[in-house]
């Protein structure tokens, strides 16, 4: 799991990773800062919620508006043992300091499949879907590979029932986008 932060006109950064397998390991925190990541041990999302807020805090007189905060992957959270109510209630937290007190955004990742068998994970994803503004569904083509289309996008606004499908392809630095059936294959 990654946690990018865009603040203030800096980028935060906590890489879930290497902060577990320091804290697992015993590896040396600086003295009086909890470990973001100590839930692995109590289930307990408080301090990754309170290294979220306190990146968000004001630095200084300058106020910079419109914070992102970008969650890489939040099914991770559920595979390290945290229940799905404190990864609920984790993202209320940070949608309510992010999003209603400083007027942000939160992006956040899930896994998901439609024949996925994990109980946990779809509740989580089908409790997001019902709380987001926007939904984006990034999948392989059902058809399998082709040269020039490598999946599809489906856009689904939260207070709409209208559904738009995109076709992509990336490449180098770039992804480009088109409708189903427009690829440079096709035309």
């Amino acid at each position: 799991m990654k946690i990018w932060l865009l603040t203030h006109g800096q980028l935060v950064f906590l890489e879930g990773l290497k902060s577990c397998l320091d804290l697992l390991f015993g590896e040396e925190q600086q003295p009086g800062q909890p470990s973001p990541l100590q839930f692995v041990s109590s289930c307990d999302l408080r301090a990754l919620f309170d290294f979220v807020r306190l990146s968000l805090a004001p630095c200084g007189s300058a106020s910079w508006k419109g914070p992102v905060l970008l969650v890489d992957d939040l099914s991770v959270l559920l595979s390290l043992g945290a229940t799905p109510v404190a990864v609920l209630d984790f993202i209320h937290y940070c949608r309510v300091s992010v999003c209603c007190q400083l007027q942000g955004n939160v992006v956040v990742l899930v896994h998901s499949s439609e024949d996925s068998e994990d109980e946990e994970n779809e509740l989580v994803v089908n409790s997001l879907c019902h709380h987001s503004d926007l939904i984006l569904w990034a999948q392989g083509l059902a058809t399998g590979f082709c040269k020039d289309v490598h999946g599809q996008v489906r856009h689904s606004p939260a207070e709409q029932d209208l559904v738009q499908i995109y076709q992509y392809k990336i490449q180098d630095r770039n992804v480009t986008f088109f409708a189903p059936g427009l690829s440079a294959a096709v035309l």
